[in-house]
C-alpha cells in the first residue's frame, strides 16, 4: 500500500528514493501540488477596525475602545449642542464619543456631539438644527435631539430617518431649563432617559478605522511632530489644541481660555481632526458642504498627518486617506472634528 507521502511525492514528479532526505522539507511546508492558494477580493462597504477584540470583549463603534461583550449595545444619540459663551460649561461634553464644530451665524460655533460609548443622564445646553446637520448626523443612524429651527432644516432631519426628540413641541417631558444659565442658553436633554426609551434601536455601524494603540495610529506612526494646532472659524472664533503627553490627549481651548467641562476640567481629545470645507449661504445661513472633498489634517500622539477627506453621500461616514491614498487609522478614544472654512477660516499647526 503506498503511504500518503510516497503519493505526495510521485504527484510531485520526484523520485520516491528521494524520500528519506526531504521528508523534513515537506513536514514543514506541506504537500499542495500544484493547487493555487485561494485568493480573496476586498468588498467596500463601512469601515472595520484593525483593532482585534478579545473573545469576552467588542469594540465600540465610535471610539476604537475594547468593552465588555454586551455593553455597547445601545443607539448613537447626535445632539445640537450651544456653543455660545453663555452657554458654557456645556452639560456633558466631557462624555461625548465625537464632537463636530460648525461655523454657524455670526461667526460663532456649534456642536454636533455624539454619545454612544455611554450616554449622560443630561446634556445640553440643546440649540436648533441647521442645514449641514442632516449630512453629519445621517450616517449614525440612531436618535437626535435639537430645541427646533427652520421647518426646511427640521423637515430635512426628518427625511433621515432618525428618531427625533425636539424642545418646541415635545411632551413627553425629555426637556427642562436649567438655572444654572439663562435662556435660550438653558435647555437641557435628558439623555439618557431619551436612550433609554429606544433601547432597541440598533448601535451606529464603525465610521472609521482605528488602530488598536494610540502609538499604532497613523498620524502617531507617519505624522509631524505638532505640539499646538490653532483653529480660526471667524474672526471672533479661535480655538487651540495643545499635545500633552501626561495626559496622553490634546488640551482644548477657546477664545483664549481653558475650555472647562461643568467640573471645571479642561476638555480633551485623543484625535484631533481639522477639515478645510467650504461653506455657502443661503438666506443668511451658513451651510458646511459635506457631500464633498478637501484637505484634512489628523492629529494624534503630538503628531499631526496631512490628509485627504472625502463624504459621496448624505448616509456615509467621512473617508479620511493619507497622501498615498491608505484608509487613516485613529487611536481609540474620542475625537473632535473641526470643520474650518476655506477663505475665512485658518489652521495652523506649531512645532
Amino acid at each position: 500500500m503506498i503511504s500518503k507521502t510516497t503519493a505526495c511525492f510521485a504527484r510531485l514528479g520526484r523520485p520516491v528514493g528521494l524520500l528519506a532526505l526531504l521528508v523534513p522539507a515537506m513536514l514543514l511546508s506541506g504537500c499542495t501540488g500544484n493547487s493555487a492558494a485561494p485568493s480573496t477580493t476586498p468588498t467596500a462597504g463601512a469601515w472595520t477596525s484593525s483593532n482585534a477584540a478579545p473573545a469576552t470583549a467588542e469594540i465600540t463603534p465610535l471610539t476604537g475602545l475594547s468593552v465588555p461583550a454586551g455593553s455597547s449595545a445601545r443607539p448613537a444619540l447626535a445632539v445640537k449642542i450651544d456653543n455660545h459663551s453663555a452657554a458654557r460649561p456645556q452639560v456633558g461634553i466631557d462624555r461625548t464619543d465625537l464632537v463636530f464644530e460648525e461655523l454657524v451665524e455670526g461667526g460663532i460655533t456649534r456642536y454636533v456631539a455624539l454619545w454612544q460609548s455611554s450616554i449622560p443622564d443630561e446634556v445640553g445646553p440643546v440649540r436648533s438644527i441647521r442645514p449641514m446637520d442632516p449630512d453629519i448626523i445621517a450616517p449614525f443612524g440612531g436618535l437626535v435631539a435639537f430645541s427646533g429651527g427652520q421647518q426646511r432644516f427640521v423637515d430635512a432631519m426628518d427625511a433621515t430617518g432618525q428618531i427625533s426628540a425636539i424642545f418646541d413641541n415635545d411632551t413627553t417631558g425629555l426637556f427642562s431649563r436649567s438655572t444654572a444659565t439663562a435662556a435660550p442658553h438653558n435647555v437641557i436633554l435628558a439623555a439618557a432617559e431619551f436612550a433609554n426609551r429606544n433601547a432597541t434601536v440598533a448601535p451606529p455601524v464603525q465610521q472609521y478605522a482605528y488602530a488598536a494603540t494610540l502609538d499604532g495610529a497613523s498620524a502617531a506612526v507617519d505624522g509631524t511632530p505638532i505640539s499646538v494646532i490653532n483653529t480660526r472659524f471667524s474672526h471672533s472664533s479661535v480655538r487651540s489644541w495643545t499635545w500633552s503627553a501626561a495626559t496622553g490627549a490634546y488640551l482644548r481651548a477657546q477664545d483664549g481660555a481653558p475650555d472647562l467641562s461643568v467640573d471645571g476640567a479642561q476638555l480633551k481629545a485623543t484625535n484631533v481632526v481639522v477639515l478645510r470645507v467650504n461653506v455657502t449661504v443661503d438666506q443668511g445661513i451658513p451651510k458646511t458642504e459635506l457631500i464633498a472633498s478637501g484637505d484634512a489634517s489628523i492629529s494624534t500622539g503630538g503628531k499631526t498627518l496631512a490628509a485627504t477627506w472625502s463624504k459621496n453621500l448624505q448616509t456615509a461616514p467621512i473617508r479620511l486617506v493619507d497622501g498615498h491614498g491608505v484608509t487613516i487609522r485613529l487611536a481609540p478614544g474620542n475625537t473632535w472634528f473641526q470643520l474650518v472654512p476655506n477663505g475665512t477660516g485658518s489652521a495652523d499647526l506649531v512645532p
